[in-house]
């Protein structure tokens, strides 16, 4: 069976206030193409969870998002985004920030259907003092340690984009990190993948080991080459640091497709 679709069909199933988790880490391999269609479609107060980069700027200048959960916003080598740093500014969103660990555990939490996950980290930071609502669990052993209990980061839908995949869903990686791509995957209740290329065969692609998504957590793939940039998608191209400096120096209005 094909799940092969747009990135408009995918776009349109995204509805007003969902929460809308984005793969990718920083300004590397996130689902631009997918991005670019939820900004020109009519979808507002988005709750986003990501690593973010560039797709977190973009929804938030757009007035997509009404809320954005991450443990950074950054164009990698531009350290803050400016597009998001400007949003958050002017009180145009709110902005819930755990440290990159804490992150990681909601993810899983939600990933194995669990209501939180303990963890140390965040432990003496300030990251509990600005999140008032994170509570604490003594362990039920002999040691009684105090620990973060991270509620899942549950989300309606995620999107993701990867170097391969097939018409049925399964999806592959081919550079350095999966970025946590299978996380999101898990923890949404629809995933969407957008990908470089849908090939017959992933095994001629790379390694068993880059199969990093099964397609039993795909509802939809999208062909999109060149559907990461101008962030990076290695091995099949770099970022685009022009035209990312571009980005970040011009206003909204130049970048706007609606």
């Amino acid at each position: 069976m094909t799940k092969v679709m747009t990135a408009e069909e995918v776009a349109a199933s995204v509805e007003s206030g969902m929460t809308v988790g984005i793969g990718g880490w920083g300004s590397r391999r996130k689902p631009m193409a997918l991005v670019r269609a939820v900004l020109r479609s009519p979808v507002r107060d988005l709750t986003l969870v990501s690593y973010g980069g560039p797709d977190v700027g973009m929804l938030c200048a757009a007035g997509k998002a009404r809320r954005v959960v991450a443990p950074f916003v950054t164009l990698d080598s531009i350290p803050l985004e400016p597009h998001f740093r400007r949003a958050r500014q002017a009180g145009a969103i709110e902005f819930t920030e755990y440290d990159e660990g804490m992150f990681m555990f909601g993810l899983l939490a939600a990933a194995h259907r669990l209501p939180f996950l303990p963890t140390r980290a965040g432990l003496g930071s300030d990251v509990m003092r600005v999140n008032p609502g994170l509570r604490t669990v003594r362990s039920p052993y002999a040691d009684g340690e105090e620990l973060v209990a991270v509620p899942a980061l549950t989300m309606d839908v995620a999107l993701v984009h990867m170097n391969r995949a097939d018409v049925r869903g399964n999806a592959q990686y081919l550079g350095p990190d999966p970025y946590l791509d299978d996380l999101y995957a898990k923890a949404a209740a629809r995933c969407y993948v957008s990908c470089e290329r849908v090939v017959d065969d992933l095994l001629e692609e790379g390694p068993l080991q880059s199969l990093l998504i099964s397609r039993s957590m795909v509802t939809g793939v999208v062909e999109a080459p060149g559907g990461a940039g101008f962030t990076s998608c290695e091995p099949d191209y770099g970022r685009d640091e022009a035209l990312q400096r571009r980005y970040a120096e011009s206003p909204w209005e130049e970048w706007d497709e609606r």
